[in-house]
């Protein structure tokens, strides 16, 4: 089933609706806090990481594609055919493009859930407020958003523990509908032309137009 639009722009939580209901802090043990020590230590140790990706929204629809994150403050998202969807984080904006509509919208990074993934160095206290943690069948499962900013939507960041690797992530929006992401093929510390994360550059979009 192609994803549909809607749910497309649910990922980097785009859309406008009334906020989340507030939420506390957890209390946290010590074994919990060792936990989210070793998640940070895992994030600000990345530099690259290549994956493919399975996106699926709330009511269904499903894409298929390839993601490439350079931290800090780098993302990609190319989507397989049929699906003309370009997504990419660079410069602190979030670039969203349509291929087939010839459409780009772009958000200040800071404003969506996935900005998290991106932060150097990703603290999370202060600033991101860790709404929720489990543990089951080893994964960690860390729910956060940033403090003072529920509004903006969630982000569950799922991560295998022995060894950490990051999984999965799941995109709460602002009006409660999820959209999943999950890695497979994972591939970390290789070098990335710069190019692909480059839409500010004018080269980039004239080579946009001639791949539609």
């Amino acid at each position: 089933m192609r994803m549909d639009r809607r749910s497309l722009l649910l990922l980097p939580g785009l859309l406008a609706a009334p906020p989340l209901l507030a939420q506390t802090r957890p209390a946290l043990s010590d074994a919990d806090r060792t936990a989210l020590a070793r998640v940070e230590a895992y994030f600000n140790g990345m530099t690259t990481l290549r994956a493919r990706f399975l996106q699926i929204a709330q009511g269904g629809g499903a894409a298929e594609g390839t993601a490439w994150i350079w931290r800090p403050g780098r993302m990609r998202f190319e989507y397989d055919p049929p699906e003309p969807t370009l997504l990419i984080a660079a410069d602190g904006q979030f670039f969203h493009y349509d291929r087939q509509l010839r459409q780009p919208t772009i958000v200040p990074l800071s404003s969506t859930p996935l900005s998290v993934l991106l932060r150097n160095p990703l603290r999370l206290s202060d600033d991101i407020t860790v709404a929720a943690l489990e543990r089951s069948g080893g994964l960690l499962r860390v729910t956060v958003h940033r403090t003072g900013q529920a509004a903006e939507g969630q982000i569950q960041l799922v991560l295998e523990e022995q060894p950490m690797a990051l999984r999965q992530w799941v995109v709460l929006d602002p009006q409660g509908r999820s959209t999943r992401v999950t890695l497979s093929q994972l591939q970390t510390g290789e070098r990335f032309d710069p190019f692909l994360f480059a839409f500010n550059d004018p080269r980039f979009r004239e080579e946009l137009e001639q791949r539609r």
